[in-house]
């Protein structure tokens, strides 16, 4: 198969492979003659357009010709302009919203998990060094360091610093993100142990980000204020060989898949990735939640063009109306600093293919599956409700992955068509749009999903998936963690004094 008509009401077909000018393509009942190359991921125009003509993809429009063009030709970023302006209004229009067939198909599951004393489940059993304020993010670092180096890490699956440029000269929101991100990765279950490094003077005061805590575990989560001690180093190292006694105990126990919280992302998109690997992720997302688990969508400004799909499979009213308010604070968020809402996709979105927002999201929003959306959550709570989430969050890779795994997914599902090797705190599964970036790029992507542009069935790639994120689970290590690409970033709206 050379190329693809995803819809039967799309006037565009997606290149499989690169294809060169003069190839004669079968499209359905029709042969398409070809003008010009097409490169892999690209669209070739189906008919031909005259200015102003609205291009299908997906089965809705993607945006408006802004010059004619004909049968054959490319069709991107050069002659196609998004169709999307300004603030809108919604309608609940609800659709239900079922998982499906191939979800409720597939086997139920367990994994091998790490059971927490409050209930919780943990997919690793890790020693993090947080710290409160960037400027105590080197000794946070050199401690974990220190400890790897003592420990060898037995016992336990990692021993990770996790530095940050935030704790203080924030104000408002920034400040109260920044509490709320750190609260969050130090309560995360994956944590089998926590030493908090705070300075003493700065803004995010480790006494008050203690109390935000509320009940926890004082033997696993441990305090050290680095201006009240005389030796840092001896202090940190003290209370972290009192927290890996305790951690590396713990064993692994089976439990229900129905405990997994995912979180489901994609960066460096190309024209495949609604074709191939978002579609697989929706339909790993529509098997956790019919297993009784938890999975979350966010980068909100790659929902704007697709955002009515998922307004109209909340479960109600209340639910609705949170996703209305998620798209317009953000839009709102676009313009109150001079910033246009629709500047969107990236040049490495537009090489691969993709040439509108519509495009983009309609691609995008094929990660959550067709179950549906039943609760909406702001940047950094932690989740409290199964099924689909919605988080609010920006679609910077880092930014929004950070969120994920802080709202309190165990896994994030990262797909991506151009490839990246960055990973968030917990376990960044890759997995590829196609095949030519998983070969390309072994030590970065953990899975292949082109196999369905080259004839291996959804189902059959479906099940192979399944496995692979329960072994991930179970404790079987992705590429980021074997690289030791292990990074925060945390979200920053305002000011810095």
């Amino acid at each position: 198969m050379k190329c693809i008509k995803i819809n039967g009401a799309d006037s565009v077909a997606v290149a499989i492979v690169p294809l060169q000018a003069g190839e004669v393509l079968k499209v359905g009942e029709r042969e398409v003659t070809l003008l010009c190359d097409i490169p892999a991921g690209n669209k070739i125009a189906l008919r031909n357009f005259s200015v102003g003509d609205d291009v299908v993809k997906y089965g809705f429009p993607i945006g408006h010709a802004t010059a004619d063009i004909r049968t054959g030709e490319l069709v991107n970023d050069k002659n196609l302009k998004t169709n999307l302006n300004g603030l809108l209004n919604y309608e609940y229009t609800p659709i239900g919203g079922e998982v499906t067939t191939l979800a409720t198909e597939l086997p139920v599951r367990t994994f091998m998990g790490y059971r927490r004393a409050n209930g919780d489940v943990g997919v690793r059993n890790e020693i993090w060094v947080v710290p409160t304020v960037g400027c105590v993010s080197g000794v946070a670092s050199e401690l974990a360091r220190r400890l790897r180096e003592e420990t060898a890490c037995r016992g336990v699956d990692a021993i990770v610093a996790f530095p940050h440029n935030y704790g203080c000269s924030q104000l408002g929101d920034d400040h109260e993100n920044t509490r709320k991100i750190l609260r969050d990765i130090i309560l995360h279950p994956n944590a089998g142990g926590v030493l908090v490094v705070g300075l003493g003077c700065e803004n995010n005061q480790p006494a008050a980000l203690r109390e935000m805590l509320g009940h926890y575990d004082h033997e696993r989560i441990r305090f050290m204020v680095t201006q009240e001690t005389d030796d840092e180093m001896a202090c940190g190292m003290e209370m972290l060989r009192r927290i890996y006694e305790v951690a590396r105990h713990d064993v692994r126990s089976e439990v229900p898949i129905g405990e997994l919280k995912i979180g489901l992302k994609c960066g460096g998109s190309d024209g495949l990735s609604g074709i191939t690997a978002n579609p697989l992720l929706g339909v790993l997302s529509d098997y956790i939640v019919a297993q009784g688990g938890t999975t979350v969508l966010t980068e909100v400004p790659e929902m704007f063009g697709a955002e009515t799909l998922l307004m109209n499979r909340c479960h109600d009213r209340a639910t609705f109306d949170k996703t209305v308010r998620l798209i317009n604070d953000f839009k709102q968020f676009f313009i109150s600093n001079g910033q246009p809402i629709y500047e969107n996709p990236s040049p490495g979105n537009k090489a691969g293919g993709i040439s509108t927002l519509e495009e983009k999201s309609l691609g995008c929003t094929q990660k959550s599956g067709s179950s549906q959306v039943r609760d909406v959550i702001g940047y950094g709570d932690r989740l409290t409700t199964k099924g689909l989430n919605l988080l609010s969050a920006p679609g910077n890779d880092l930014v929004a992955s950070t969120a994920l795994a802080a709202a309190g997914c165990h896994v994030v599902l990262f797909s991506t068509g151009r490839g990246t090797p960055f990973g968030t705190f917990v376990p960044t599964v890759k997995i590829s749009t196609n095949s030519r970036l998983y070969e390309h790029k072994k030590g970065w992507i953990d899975f292949n999903a082109g196999v369905l542009v080259e004839g291996e069935p959804m189902a059959d790639v479906a099940r192979r998936f399944v496995d692979y994120v329960v072994a991930v689970a179970s404790g079987t290590s992705t590429n980021n963690e074997s690289n030791g690409y292990r990074e925060i970033s945390i979200f920053k709206t305002g000011v810095t004094l």
